[in-house]
């Protein structure tokens, strides 16, 4: 056992983390949240565990800054590219084939978990890559770390972070800078970043597409159930959902069917 943090203040924080977004620890990566304590101890000055817990509960602010801190936010552009394979192929084909009699020629999509930006602005390249020119797009971006979203609202990428990307892609939508590469506006313009803890209804409805991946897997089962049904309220009737590869609906009660395709496998709302 740590003598930093105990069983008992172990399960005081895990309770409260859980409370709050959803996230669950346990003892196989208790040892993240151990090394997240005692570096925000060391940023407030405190010596106790006891005396962070009671800032916690009184400050919203230092709340949000813990939760920012034990969740990873690894991402890259194009990540899983068979999802985008099936975007481009299966998805927006079906989506304006479905819209095209309407006066409804927008496609929306939400990036939950959107992390530093990578994500939701491969989504809007794509998008604006293949939709026909009488159609437009709009991306909501929402994650529950501010440090990451701030980072995905300024747009640039140091040049490491950029590799993945299709040449063609790179040359049309970045603006090579000192040290890395900046997304041009036109593609800012169609992403939306703001903070969500998922745990909570993001109000949003009527979206055609939307991506959680790897996300889920930091809640327990309860809370992974709440929030794909707060996906199903949040979407249009025949929409589409993308998870983590390594993430599944399989054994979940929800209204969501499967769609296996030649590109990659996700989850479709009929009604």
């Amino acid at each position: 056992m740590s003598e930093f943090l105990g069983d008992a203040d172990f399960e005081l924080y895990r309770k409260l983390i859980y409370d709050a977004s959803g996230i669950s620890f346990s003892a196989t990566n208790r040892s993240i949240l151990e090394s997240r304590l005692k570096e925000r101890l060391r940023e407030k000055k405190l010596e106790s565990l006891k005396s962070y817990f009671q800032l916690l509960l009184a400050d919203k602010e230092e709340l949000k800054t813990l939760l920012d801190s034990v969740t990873t936010n690894l991402t890259r552009f194009f990540r899983n590219q068979a999802h985008f394979d099936a975007m481009e192929h299966f998805i927006v084909p079906e989506l304006i084939k479905l819209k095209g009699t309407s006066s409804d020629r927008k496609i929306r999509v939400w990036s939950a978990g959107c992390s530093t930006g990578e994500e939701p602005y491969t989504i809007a390249m794509l998008l604006k890559e293949i939709l026909p020119s009488s159609w437009t797009c709009e991306v909501t971006a929402a994650d529950i770390s501010l440090k990451s979203l701030m980072v995905g609202k300024e747009g640039f990428y140091a040049d490491v972070r950029v590799q993945g990307i299709p040449e063609h892609y790179l040359g049309k939508y970045f603006e090579k800078k000192p040290g890395g590469y900046q997304i041009k506006d036109e593609i800012k313009k169609l992403v939306r970043f703001d903070y969500h803890n998922l745990k909570n209804d993001s109000g949003q409805r009527n979206l055609d597409i939307v991506f959680c991946r790897n996300v889920l897997i930091y809640f327990d089962e309860a809370a992974q159930k709440a929030s794909v049904e707060r996906f199903y309220e949040a979407m249009s009737s025949k929409s589409f959902l993308f998870i983590g590869h390594s993430e599944s609906l399989f054994g979940m009660n929800t209204k969501f069917e499967f769609v296996k395709t030649d590109w990659a496998c996700f989850y479709r709302k009929f009604t």
